[in-house]
């Protein structure tokens, strides 16, 4: 993934630099070594003509016949000159041998530094294949995999308040699908309600909100999820913006046209194997500016005529949304997936009153509801087998492993 392959090259650049810099100061040492042995070498050779010069006076002295005392202190002054001059000579020889390794030492830096460049140069090149790539399929659609780190999905969780024992469900889609209304509706609260979450014909939802279910017989807290459109990043990265991979259940929400934005939550909440819904909202609107295409006449249309415009806008309505969805998804490469569409007056009707009212106007809300609360109870008892299996496989200092289904966390 381009992520990895920049860090990758990051890292290898780094490592070349500080490779780079080891060899430099190797070099330096090298030069430094020369220096003191070319020193040494000239202080032996001083000490070399220091001895000959001693010895010189020496044969001269025998030569000329001079005192026994004379000729014994031109001894000791050639001794000392030939102690110094073996002297100076070792630590030539030492020096010689400090330089070879110095110079070993400094090849063996600079073999690992350019070692290193090549390796950077690899992974740069490997990075700017890999971008171009996701570039490219971006261009054509395809978005790229993001993957969040622990530490990201710490951060999710705390920002989210997630606690155990509750499910999260997160309403996510396109600016202006009314996820408001719907948190509101499947809550059984009305849209002015103090505990209502905010709604407005414009998006005005900029961060999170969290509404737990008014009911206390049901541990659901429902999360109102900023608009994709409202923020400045790309469809692909919305679904890790927003950090959707800690939530339970994520329904993607759409109110005019399925959406790329619908795709990438869709598309990565299966590799996250979080359970989600597909939820077109505003259903009983749509069905009503169908039946004005149709000529609808609210002043003077007879019930008769009502009637039949209904049924006929609400079977399209119907249908065009489910063609729409499942070729979307085909495209995508998703598998078949229902599409639950719903009008949040219903819905809040058969939540907050437990009445049917216009049943003749129901089209998913009932099994919508029914889905969410069946699934939820699924996700509830393997929570429950999960955890007593831990905790007796514990007591019995047995190592267990309880068996995951895709939709659990």
């Amino acid at each position: 993934m381009a992520q990895f392959a920049t860090q990758d090259a990051s890292k290898a650049a780094r490592a070349a630099e500080q490779a780079q810099r080891q060899s430099e100061e190797a070099w330096q040492d090298q030069i430094r070594a020369r220096r003191h042995e070319d020193e040494l070498v000239r202080k032996a050779e001083e000490a070399k003509r220091r001895e000959q010069n001693i010895q010189a006076e020496c044969n001269a002295s025998r030569m000329r016949g001079s005192p026994r005392d004379s000729e014994q202190s031109r001894v000791k002054r050639l001794e000392k000159a030939q102690r110094e001059t073996r002297w100076a000579q070792e630590k030539v020889r030492n020096a010689q041998q400090a330089s070879k390794e110095v110079a070993e030492k400094a090849r063996a830096a600079q073999a690992a530094a350019e070692k290193a460049a090549r390796e950077a140069a690899e992974y740069a090149r490997a990075a700017r294949e890999v971008q171009e790539e996701a570039e490219e399929r971006l261009q054509r659609g395809i978005q790229p995999v993001v993957i969040p780190t622990l530490d990201e999905i710490a951060a999710a969780k705390t920002r989210v308040q997630y606690e155990q024992g509750r499910f999260h469900f997160a309403v996510a889609g396109v600016a202006g699908s009314g996820k408001s209304s719907l948190i509101n509706a499947i809550r059984g609260v009305e849209n002015r309600h103090q505990d209502a979450a905010e709604t407005g014909v414009v998006e005005t939802t900029v961060t999170t909100g969290r509404y737990p279910d008014p009911n206390p017989d049901l541990p659901f807290v429902w999360y109102d999820i900023p608009g994709a459109g409202t923020l400045h990043q790309p469809d692909w990265l919305y679904f890790n913006a927003q950090g959707l991979f800690v939530f339970d259940c994520v329904i993607a929400l759409f109110d005019n046209r399925f959406t790329e934005t619908d795709i990438a939550i869709l598309t990565n909440c299966r590799r996250f194997q979080i359970p989600t819904y597909i939820v077109r909202s505003k259903a009983d609107v749509h069905i009503r500016n169908i039946m004005y295409e149709y000529g609808y006449d609210s002043a003077h249309d007879e019930m008769p005529r009502r009637e039949s415009l209904y049924t006929t806008a609400r079977e399209r309505f119907i249908t065009d949304t489910r063609t729409n969805v499942k070729r979307n998804l085909k495209e995508a490469e998703l598998p078949d997936q229902r599409v639950y569409m719903v009008s949040n007056e219903t819905l809040l009707s058969i939540v907050r009153d437990r009445s049917l009212g216009f049943s003749y106007k129901i089209i998913d809300e009932l099994e919508l509801i029914k889905d969410i609360l069946d699934e939820e109870l699924a996700l509830f008892v393997m929570q429950l087998v999960r955890t007593t299996m831990a905790d007796w496989a514990f007591r019995n200092l047995l190592d267990i492993r309880v068996p995951t289904l895709p939709f659990m966390p």
